[in-house]
C-alpha cells in the first residue's frame, strides 16, 4: 500500500500566503491614526492630569 504525497511532505516549496491587500491598495487606518487626533490627545491629557493630580493630593495631602 502506497501512500499519496500531501501537499505538506512532497517537499517542494510551501504554498503562497495569500495577501489580504491587493497590491497598490492604500493601507488601512488602525486605531494609532486615531491617536494622532488633536481633540482625542487633548482629552487624554487633561483625563490624564486629572489623575494625577488627584494622586498627588492622596499622597501628599491626606
Amino acid at each position: 500500500m502506497t501512500r499519496e504525497p500531501t501537499p505538506d511532505s512532497s517537499g517542494g516549496p510551501p504554498p503562497a500566503a495569500p495577501q489580504d491587500t491587493a497590491p497598490g491598495a492604500p493601507e488601512g487606518n488602525g486605531c494609532l491614526f486615531a491617536l494622532s487626533q488633536p481633540p482625542l490627545m487633548l482629552f487624554l491629557t487633561v483625563i490624564g492630569a486629572l489623575l494625577l493630580i488627584a494622586g498627588v493630593h492622596d499622597q501628599f495631602l491626606l
